[in-house]
């Protein structure tokens, strides 16, 4: 495993973060709590020690069965990170958005499922447009000076949000965005544009969510849309494979992944880990198998010009989870 410090938190995160939104009992793909053991287990076997949830996974399980498995190892050693905005177990008027009044009893509810009296990192999961940005950073503020939050991070917005938030921060004296957790990978790049360049100057540790396309990169082309994935995404309207440059991409990962005797999955990884605006991509699995795939991707050593070869196709797409 290889570490690396997470923006201007001073910790020391392994630079693949998993992704727990698998965890819970909401669809039949989801793991119960005994794979979701074996899963975190196998996980700090291999020297992750960064562990990402949120209050509306399985409205809480994901909390509950990360907590679990937690409690039996030191818990200074692990750096957990969770959400809110929207709504946990519980659902009625104040369960989401971001006011004073849910991030207080959402972060409590997340503490208890997670069996935890501090969080290390704590993101709002996107933008509210119906609380004015003060009141929630005060609200945020104030759990960082009781104690029962770290750090504070962000979500998916756009830059001119996430630098106004920044900026009032600053004004009043209130604890800062620390993290930027944001949609990248190699078919969408938008964050490179206004995002990134903020990131990099305000010293913003950036955690991407699906690295992988949501399996568009873990395959070839033909072979993501005929599965009940690719047909799920394509409902969704996701930009992963509509892009005008991102089949030639998607062909380009299958090419390196052949000369290097790696997986598609592992280039498109390895492009992320040797990728100056990334700290440690999501990595949401529900695979052992997969898991360790992810871990060896970190050994491959792709050079300037394979990178040069994968971004080179890549056109501008519809800007796409700010919402």
């Amino acid at each position: 495993m290889e570490y690396t410090t997470l923006g201007s938190t001073g910790m020391e995160v392994s630079k693949i973060a998993l992704g727990c939104m698998s965890f819970g009992s909401q669809d039949d793909w989801m793991l119960d709590a005994e794979e979701g053991r074996e899963l975190v287990e196998r996980a700090i076997d291999l020297g992750v020690n960064f562990f990402d949830t949120a209050n509306t996974y399985s409205s809480g399980e994901s909390e509950e069965i990360l907590g679990d498995v937690l409690a039996e190892y030191d818990r200074d050693e692990q750096v957990v990170a969770t959400k809110v905005r929207f709504s946990g177990a519980k659902e009625h008027r104040n369960a989401e958005g971001l006011s004073r009044e849910t991030i207080e009893q959402e972060l409590d509810h997340s503490l208890d499922r997670l069996g935890m009296d501090t969080v290390d990192l704590y993101q709002i999961h996107r933008w509210d447009y119906d609380t004015p940005i003060e009141t929630t950073l005060r609200a945020l503020d104030d759990t960082v000076r009781r104690g029962k939050v770290r750090h504070i991070g962000a979500s998916s917005m756009w830059a001119h949000q996430f630098q106004e938030a920044l900026h009032v921060s600053d004004r009043e004296g209130l604890a800062r965005f620390e993290t930027m957790q944001n949609l990248y990978h190699l078919t969408y790049r938008e964050e490179e544009r206004e995002m990134y360049p903020v990131c990099e100057t305000e010293d913003i540790g950036v955690l991407p969510w699906s690295p992988l396309a949501a399996g568009y990169l873990t395959r070839p082309h033909d072979e993501f849309t005929a599965t009940t994935r690719g047909e799920h995404e394509l409902d969704y309207g996701t930009p992963y494979h509509e892009g005008p440059g991102s089949e030639e991409i998607n062909d380009r990962v299958a090419e390196l992944a052949a000369d290097y005797g790696v997986t598609m999955a592992q280039i498109a990884l390895a492009w992320h880990f040797q990728n100056d605006h990334v700290d440690a991509p999501i990595v949401g699995t529900s695979s052992i198998e997969h898991l360790e795939d992810a871990v060896e991707a970190l050994e491959v050593d792709l050079s300037a010009s394979d990178v040069e070869y994968l971004e080179e196709p890549y056109e501008p797409v519809e800007v796409f989870g700010h919402e």
